[in-house]
């Protein structure tokens, strides 16, 4: 007794099996896990909160112009070069830090906003009236000073 299958032209014997053929998926241009066309464009980018650090850092840092950072940069070197000459004329070793009694601030913005430069030399002869080294260094380091600041 035989049987004959219609689809596929494959005609088994009885007890036979026809090969194993995988089904189509039901549009071509679809895999088996998606559901319709409409939605294959779709999909969602997370991006990792590290990617937005690093973005919202580079914009941050793009955040001054080049004259402005040139004008920081020339405040930074003098501020930096006020606090290591305080540091010498009160004696004070590198990286020590000051005790409260030798704690002298002077405040660049404070100078400028002043009238004269004799204002300006009182006012730093009072701050730094109880330094170590001799007057002599101290009316040196002054005049630097106030030169410096007519540069910014």
């Amino acid at each position: 007794m035989e049987c004959g299958v219609a689809a596929g032209g494959f005609t088994a014997a009885a007890g036979a099996h026809p090969p194993r053929v995988p089904p189509a998926p039901a549009h071509p241009a679809l895999s088996p896990t998606e559901r319709s066309p409409a939605k294959s464009g779709l999909h969602v980018n997370f991006s990792d909160k590290g990617e937005v650090k690093e973005r919202r850092e580079k914009f941050l840092t793009a955040k001054y112009g080049t004259h402005q950072m040139a004008l920081i940069r020339k405040r930074l070197a003098v501020e930096m070069w006020l606090y290591d000459e305080l540091q010498k004329l009160y004696d004070i070793p590198e990286g020590a830090a000051c005790a409260s009694s030798q704690e002298v601030e002077v405040d660049i913005d404070e100078l400028l906003d002043m009238d004269t430069d004799e204002l300006r030399r009182r006012h730093l002869n009072t701050l730094l009236a109880d330094a170590k080294k001799p007057q002599k260094d101290v009316h040196k380091f002054i005049n630097e000073l106030l030169e410096k600041a007519k540069t910014l």
